[in-house]
């Protein structure tokens, strides 16, 4: 029976939020995303346009099918494992649930990668900070000032709390794995394909519109849980952090990245955007937040403590619920 019912989704969901703070995002050749991204590269050779400026059209309706067959799939194995572990044991199944569950989250993982900018900032180390920035954004970081560092790296743990928590989470409290592994495969296509540039813009256009719609009622309470998480930790501001959000988050090119950007600004008492660069191009990125002095290591260290106060926030709402339920 892999068709669990809520009280056993909330367990599994606390049980995979632990397991992700305990263990963390492992690099083994087994994990899931690494699979569906080798997916993805398989499936974009196949179907990517060989002219794609010849039919806009065409890359996309390419694209969709690109889009289909990536969150089937990843959706339609994950419920195969569950099934043949649960045919085994019902504990079995849980078990395979719960591990697979936390594959789809990265608390953890988002941590150790913020820290390893934090480490090498705080020694004057730029070049290190810099090259380990490139590793979590994709703007150019070689000439990246400390500020602009540290900042690039809260972006990118505010944004991810959305991405790398609260999202997959919601979906595996609606079907459980299965549906956490789809959202993840979404989301990874949008990582790959969904950038708007010539050779994406069309083809990707699918990925990038369904991980939006995917992420827009996420994005919404993770703002809310972060004005929450303001409130509980010491120093922040979590008025302020509400009327960050409520001024900046809609200046946000994306639908979504503005709400947890600008709920971390606030909360923190900088401004996040600016000038950033890709392929040596400048390109200004609205301001999230109002500047009060430059970023700093430490608010590294902060955007982490907002992180992981929302986790444990969604943590506790889930035993209350599982509470409830009995």
């Amino acid at each position: 029976m892999i068709f669990y019912n809520m009280q056993e989704l909330l367990l599994l969901a606390m049980a995979a939020v632990v397991i992700d703070w305990v263990i963390g995002d492992p690099k083994w050749p087994t994990h899931p995303v690494i699979w569906i991204g080798r997916l993805i590269k398989a499936l974009e050779r196949m179907l990517y346009p060989k002219d794609p400026s010849d039919s806009t059209l065409e890359a996309k309706l390419r694209g969709c099918l690109l889009t289909l067959i990536t969150i089937a799939v990843s959706c339609g194995v994950m419920t195969l494992i569950i099934w043949a572990a649960d045919a085994i044991h019902v504990w079995a199944g849980y078990a395979v649930s719960a591990w697979f569950i936390s594959t789809t989250l990265a608390v953890k993982g988002l941590k150790d990668a913020a820290m390893l900018v934090y480490a090498p900032l705080t020694q004057g180390n730029l070049d290190d900070a810099r090259r380990y920035v490139g590793y979590i954004v994709g703007r150019d970081t070689d000439r990246l000032s400390g500020p602009e560092a540290a900042r690039a790296t809260v972006e990118t743990v505010a944004e991810n709390t959305v991405d790398a928590f609260l999202s997959p989470l919601l979906f595996a409290l609606i079907g459980g794995a299965p549906l956490a592994m789809l959202y993840r495969s979404a989301n990874t296509l949008d990582s790959m394909v969904g950038y708007r540039n010539d050779k994406y813009i069309s083809f990707g256009w699918c990925s990038a519109r369904l991980d939006d719609v995917l992420n827009y009622i996420p994005a919404r309470l993770t703002g809310l849980l972060m004005v929450a998480a303001a409130a509980l930790l010491p120093g922040m501001k979590p008025r302020k952090s509400w009327k960050s959000i409520r001024a900046f988050a809609s200046l946000h090119p994306s639908p979504n990245s503005g709400i947890p950007e600008s709920a971390v600004a606030g909360a923190i008492g900088i401004q996040l955007g600016g000038i950033n660069r890709y392929f040596g191009i400048a390109s200004e990125r609205a301001r999230m937040g109002w500047k009060t002095r430059e970023l700093e290591p430490r608010d590294i260290r902060t955007s982490i403590h907002i992180l992981y106060a929302v986790s444990a926030l969604a943590l506790a709402g889930m035993g209350v619920a599982w509470l409830c339920l009995l």
